[in-house]
């Protein structure tokens, strides 16, 4: 171990709208000593993901809120130190909860084993982690794709919405992404197959995802919520299935999400508007990961991930997930 203390982030204070550096509290550590049970693992890779900023509000949601003084939630992947868990080893390299922070000390239960030869420790927490089962489970599970149907994407350029895009091309569907910038949209396009990609910034969407799409959406798969949601949903065909998977556009000021206006176009057109929860498919991700591992291995899928370094980086660094500023799964190195 070369680190005598543990560098850690703490949530210090509960922010209002987006999270500054007085939200954290950064400190050196003494490093854990795992008990019985338990794993210590040196983290080489941390998740940055939208539902952070969730986590950090009190309040009634799918999973209880970050503590004041606790180390920051985030899925983590690195090497076990120390063991006293028989199921693993020093050497070992696996993923799970292991927070922002250096050192962390874990039940054993909760990790899973990664194999680093397939991919780096980033890419198991993108396409193979947390955003790669949203993605897939999103997409056919909870919006029941069918082979050769029309799909529109929020967030396209993001770690989910980029794989859906991939996914939902692998079964002939036609794909229109919705993305920030140029540079985005011609990732999404290039890089993620999709037929057409929408700039939100300086186009209409519902304009051109109609020129795109002129016989109307079969499955909206929603990263943002808001206007864009609002607008997608004039757009449905018959039978169409909205998969809500997060709203970024409001994350920073939870007290004044709009819902939609025209969400009877839902009965109209006899469409379905359903949010999920990737943790309740928690059994079901080896069968997931083995198709999107495939495609990478063939060249089908392709992973972009955004690494920065620091841990010290981590309050500006997260900020990037709601200002449109990551190219792909958003990754710190500490």
């Amino acid at each position: 171990m070369n680190d005598a203390r543990n560098r850690t982030v703490r949530l210090a204070r509960r922010p209002v709208g987006l999270p500054g550096r007085d939200t954290w509290a950064i400190a050196d550590e003494p490093v854990p000593v795992p008990q019985e049970g338990e794993v210590l693992v040196e983290v080489k890779a941390i998740s940055l993901d939208p539902a952070m900023r969730g986590w950090l509000d009190e309040g009634k949601s799918y999973i209880p809120p970050v503590g004041l003084g606790e180390v920051m939630r985030a899925a983590g992947a690195g090497v076990v130190l120390q063991s006293r868990d028989p199921r693993w080893k020093p050497g070992d390299t696996v993923m799970g909860g292991l927070g922002v922070q250096k050192l962390a000390c874990v039940r054993g239960r909760d990790l899973e084993p990664i194999d680093i030869a397939i991919a780096p420790f980033e890419r198991w927490l993108g396409v193979l982690g947390v955003p790669g089962m949203t993605a897939w489970f999103g997409l056919f599970e909870v919006g029941a794709l069918k082979d050769g149907e029309t799909v529109v994407v929020s967030a396209a350029a993001g770690a989910v919405g980029g794989l859906v895009v991939q996914l939902a091309k692998s079964r002939g569907c036609q794909v229109v992404g919705i993305a920030g910038g140029p540079d985005k949209c011609r990732l999404v396009v290039e890089q993620f197959g999709a037929d057409a990609c929408i700039d939100y910034k300086s186009q209409d969407v519902r304009a051109g995802v109609s020129a795109a799409l002129p016989g109307g959406v079969d499955v909206y798969f929603d990263n943002v919520g808001g206007e864009i949601l609002e607008a997608m949903l004039t757009l449905l065909r018959r039978r169409a299935r909205v998969v809500i998977c997060g709203a970024v556009s409001g994350y920073n000021d939870f007290a004044n999400i709009r819902g939609p206006r025209n969400y009877l176009n839902l009965l109209i057109q006899r469409a379905r508007m359903e949010g999920f929860v990737v943790f309740d498919y928690a059994a079901r991700y080896p069968e997931a990961r083995a198709e999107i591992a495939r495609g990478l291995a063939d060249g089908a899928i392709r992973a972009l991930e955004d690494v920065r370094d620091g841990i010290d980086t981590f309050p500006d660094v997260l900020p990037l997930l709601y200002s449109g500023g990551n190219f792909g799964k958003l990754v710190l190195r500490p």
